[in-house]
């Protein structure tokens, strides 16, 4: 396997580690070096962080880290949680919206528990006139979020969902929501799955993601009112993308671009100064160890980065 290979496989079986969560959230530099991607603890640091991307043109995603809770109690604490980050939005007139995992709103606790929890969350929404994406999790999650969803659009239009390039499914699965209308966000997945279910390689994975960017952005799919989410901090398929809006003349207004906070800052100057639609993901929440993780599988690169910036720290302290 190659040396990139082994260090996302490494990330990915940390994200889950209790002891080394622990170790990680009690040591200072790891915290410091978190925050190049996690906007903060609380809900005041992360509506700052969501105020200066909405400066710099840039629209946001405010995401609540906590997943797989183990009670109804902390089902309902994490939709209360979304319910006011909604609130505290439009309060503060920011152009943003939220996501949530439906594990943090106890989808393994029950299919209904998950749904009476969605539904509250996107009652208020609606009354707020925001917006609400599902976030999709690992592949055991896959067809039960995707059930879930389709379930809560009947009743409200204020609702979206992602789907990973990564996964062999992923092809049938934009084809139907696509058909259906609904909102899409692409992304390629930062969750370690078995070959049996999932490309292996990157390379294989880019042409999944290329195609399925050829499905959301076709002139079938827009008329519909999918208003896709082209989520990649990759320049190869930030090129394919653009590629398909000049051969189709998409207008930019019709889809988007996302990426995460922190990260690859130079692209997303450029598209904002391009003319392109960019949001941001921006996640805080206390619960930032395996997201942090998952952030550094998906890109051994970034451990370079931290490595150097803590150096740097060290040296002029």
């Amino acid at each position: 396997m190659p040396a990139d290979g082994l260090l996302r496989a490494a990330f990915i079986k940390l994200s889950t580690n209790g002891w080394a969560r622990a170790a990680a959230t009690k040591f200072p530099p790891s915290v410091r070096a978190a925050r190049r991607f996690i906007a903060g603890e609380s809900l005041a640091e992360a509506l700052s962080a969501v105020r200066t991307l909405n400066q710099e043109r840039k629209k946001a995603t405010l995401d609540y880290l906590g997943e797989n809770v183990a009670s109804p109690d902390e089902a309902a604490h994490y939709t209360q949680i979304s319910v006011g980050i909604l609130e505290a939005i439009a309060r503060e007139k920011l152009d943003c919206n939220i996501s949530v995992k439906l594990t943090g709103m106890g989808l393994d606790l029950g299919e209904e528990l998950a749904l009476s929890n969605l539904r509250r969350v996107l009652s208020a929404a609606r009354e707020l006139d925001n917006f609400v994406r599902i976030d999709m999790e690992g592949s055991a999650y896959t067809k039960r979020t995707i059930d879930l969803f389709e379930k809560a659009r009947r009743e409200f239009s204020n609702i979206g969902i992602v789907i990973q390039a990564y996964l062999y499914r992923s092809a049938a699965d934009i084809e139907h929501l696509a058909a259906l209308g609904y909102a899409v966000r692409l992304c390629k997945g930062a969750y370690k799955e078995p070959p049996e279910i999932a490309f292996p390689g990157k390379r294989d994975v880019d042409a999944n993601y290329k195609k399925l960017a050829d499905v959301l952005l076709a002139p079938p799919a827009l008329a519909r009112g999918t208003r896709p989410a082209v989520a990649t901090h990759d320049p190869a398929m930030i090129a394919h993308a653009k590629a398909l809006v000049r051969a189709r003349n998409i207008p930019l207004e019709a889809f988007e671009f996302q990426m995460l906070y922190g990260i690859r800052r130079d692209l997303q100057k450029q598209l904002i100064d391009e003319g392109y639609t960019l949001r941001i993901y921006v996640p805080f929440g206390e619960a930032w160890y395996p997201y942090f993780m998952r952030r550094l599988a998906e890109r051994p690169a970034n451990v370079g980065f931290i490595l150097k910036n803590l150096w740097k720290e060290s040296s002029t302290s």
